[in-house]
């Protein structure tokens, strides 16, 4: 089968990595006999889902004239291009070329597009992006929320930021722009010292168990209702994902922030959250979704502000404790890529538990 060049591990600082499963859709959005075309870390992709629900991901360029396939038709097994009329299956295999002769020689299943791993977890349909060695035998697992229970509600939000990748990835992490991007929710004039402790996790770190901060008013009365201590852990790790979980008592809450980029300017940002708890609260889902979409939409504002300013390629400080979180991620992402070039194991930047220090 003729196949597209696999992407290759860029070496610029702002590169998305590659070799890695990324969020694509949620799972709802693809029906049986449907596909969806979308672009992730740069490439084109069309997404498909046959009639028994499995599913397919390949590179969203016809092979004969480079026409997407996405703007073709599919009919729960094979898409056809709206150019020629070019047939793939769901192996990405060519099966049919209108224009040859019945009686020709050509084997058309010799020439095919590529393909990606395409799994579905948590809701969404995740993708496999190989990087310079090509697919991993056996393939990483897909990431997988670390649930306690089965959860009573969830909800997903997907929102477009216009930043670069890295510009993305460090917003989830940051710690300190609460009081003057979500001013609503923390005013500068309530904030104080606060100490976490960090820990080395694969390719990410974690913000230990630690109770909420004094000027989390809304945290502190679900200890009241649950007759319980309120705990936060947050993970994050490579290449896009900040995972917090929260308990207290027999209620908990854990919601996800995934920064997927999609070209050299553009990021989506998808978040999900999960929980057991707070049922009774009328309209309580949408009251969630809707206090979610107004802090995404700030710091969609704030993203969009920082990219005016990124077009003139002021050179970045980073300052105390509070910017550690980027640092590690800089240095983490730089670990995965001398690790795939040189072959070596993946050398963590995090040795051990660090205490760090800020204001917010």
């Amino acid at each position: 089968m003729i196949e597209q060049p696999s992407p290759q591990v860029a070496s610029s600082k702002s590169a998305p990595l590659f070799g890695f499963w990324y969020p694509a859709v949620p799972s709802n959005t693809l029906r049986p006999g449907t596909m969806k075309g979308l672009q992730m870390l740069g490439l084109p992709i069309v997404l498909c889902r046959d009639r028994a629900g499995g599913l397919a991901a390949m590179r969203d360029i016809c092979p004969h004239r480079g026409m997407p396939l996405s703007f073709g038709r599919f009919d729960g097994e094979r898409m056809e291009c709206s150019y020629h009329g070019w047939q793939f299956d769901m192996k990405g295999r060519c099966r049919c070329i209108p224009a040859l002769p019945e009686q020709g020689t050509l084997q058309t299943d010799k020439i095919g597009v590529t393909t990606y791993p395409a799994e579905e977890t948590d809701g969404m349909i995740w993708l496999y992006l190989a990087d310079e060695r090509g697919h991993i035998d056996p393939l990483p697992p897909v990431p997988r929320m670390p649930l306690p229970s089965e959860p009573r509600q969830s909800f997903h939000i997907s929102l477009t930021y216009a930043c670069t990748p890295d510009d993305g990835i460090i917003g989830l992490i940051d710690p300190v722009h609460g009081p003057y991007v979500h001013s609503w929710w923390r005013s500068d004039a309530r904030m104080h010292e606060k100490t976490k402790i960090f820990e080395p996790i694969p390719y990410g770190f974690r913000m230990t168990a630690h109770r909420p901060a004094k000027n989390s008013g809304p945290f502190h009365w679900m200890e009241r209702i649950f007759g319980g201590p309120l705990t936060t852990t947050i993970d994050f790790f490579l290449p896009n994902q900040r995972v917090e979980l929260m308990q207290c008592g027999r209620a908990w809450l854990a919601n996800r922030l995934m920064a997927t980029p999609m070209s050299d300017m553009e990021c989506r940002i998808d978040f999900s959250a999960y929980w057991v708890g707070l049922h009774w609260i009328p309209f309580g889902n949408l009251i969630f979704r809707t206090l979610t979409k107004m802090f995404l939409g700030q710091d969609e504002r704030a993203m969009k502000h920082l990219a005016v300013g990124l077009r003139h390629k002021p050179s970045s400080m980073f300052l105390g404790d509070a910017d550690m979180p980027a640092k590690w991620y800089y240095k983490l992402k730089a670990a995965h890529q001398a690790s795939v070039q040189t072959g070596r194991p993946f050398d963590h930047p995090l040795k051990e538990r660090v205490t760090l220090r800020w204001r917010s």
